[in-house]
């Protein structure tokens, strides 16, 4: 019995020391990791901010640059091309002493008129404020709202193949007058005044509805008009007909209308316009900020994660 006894004592004892064993291995391997990780986050903030000098400080060295903004996608609040996030970069371009001047590179096709008018407006304040010459480049698309900004500068080029144009308001919706009925639901609404309830999706459409969202977009439409006349002033090819009807167009018939000053991308008006070789990209700098934050982000995650398993593993 008490050599059983003894066996089972080593037994224990021996699965013991293995286990020990393998939670110090285990742990180890957590602590490189983490030291792994550390590394990454440091590598990753050094390029970062590395590649971010460099081009800043390449650009000032040689005082031949522009400052250049980047305005993408669908204008509107919440978007990244919405005057909350394009004011700041903005403001930041034109403030740069040595730049010779500020090029503005859209990709848009539009999108709310309100939005497009802040921005508008405060290109022209920045210009007059700081006197610096503004070329805005078009991308692909250079459209309804965001030709309406484009208009502030004081040129505007686009590539050939740029859907340009679009000088138009448009409102759309869906009405379910009778889907209700169908369906057997009882809708109930209540309303302080008399108009409240107009585009209700759920009720006709009456004329005076009609009457009144053609009066509303008009005022706009007209508002657009004005502003694109202000902005082209003595550039303007085609008649008022033509150019205000919502149609947009290719670059080359948009140059024969009046509606840019030439055909090229952003590599030529550096040269044209500004005789530059570079640019120092603002709109870069956010974009590469939110990137480095996410990269950290989820480094930070991961480190947190194996310092909590290690924890765990000391305590057992």
């Amino acid at each position: 019995m008490q050599d059983n006894s003894f066996d089972s004592q080593q037994l224990t004892a021996m699965l013991v020391n293995d286990l020990i064993r393998e939670k110090r291995s285990d742990r180890r391997w957590k602590n490189i990791r983490f030291f792994f990780v550390f590394l990454l986050i440091l590598f990753v903030m050094m390029s970062v901010f590395g590649s971010m000098h460099s081009s800043i400080s390449g650009a000032e060295d040689n005082k031949n640059y522009v400052a250049l903004v980047r305005l993408n996608g669908m204008i509107g609040p919440g978007e990244d091309f919405s005057a909350e996030n394009v004011l700041p970069m903005l403001k930041e371009a034109f403030s740069d002493k040595q730049a010779k001047g500020v090029v503005i590179d859209i990709d848009s096709g539009g999108g709310t008129p309100v939005q497009a008018s802040i921005i508008h407006d405060e290109i022209i304040k920045l210009k007059k404020k700081y006197h610096k010459k503004v070329v805005v480049v078009g991308e692909d698309l250079l459209a309804s709202g965001a030709y309406y900004v484009a208009v502030a500068a004081d040129k505007i080029y686009v590539n050939p193949n740029t859907v340009t144009g679009s000088i138009g308001v448009i409102m759309k919706g869906f009405g379910f007058p009778d889907l209700i009925k169908k369906i057997g639901i009882e809708r109930r609404v209540f309303s302080a005044g008399v108009n409240k309830d107009r585009l209700d999706p759920f009720l006709p459409a009456t004329q005076e509805d009609v009457n009144k969202i053609q009066q509303v977009i008009s005022e706009v439409h007209n508002n657009f008009e004005q502003v694109v006349l202000e902005g082209r002033q003595g550039k303007l090819h085609g008649d008022n007909s033509t150019l205000f009807s919502g149609d947009f167009w290719s670059g080359p018939s948009a140059l024969k209308l009046g509606l840019v000053d030439g055909l090229g991308n952003l590599s030529d008006v550096l040269t044209i316009e500004f005789q530059a070789g570079r640019y120092r990209d603002y709109s870069q700098n956010q974009s590469i900020i939110k990137a480095l934050l996410g990269q950290i982000g989820m480094s930070f995650s991961a480190m947190f994660n194996s310092a909590s398993q290690v924890g765990v593993l000391e305590k057992i």
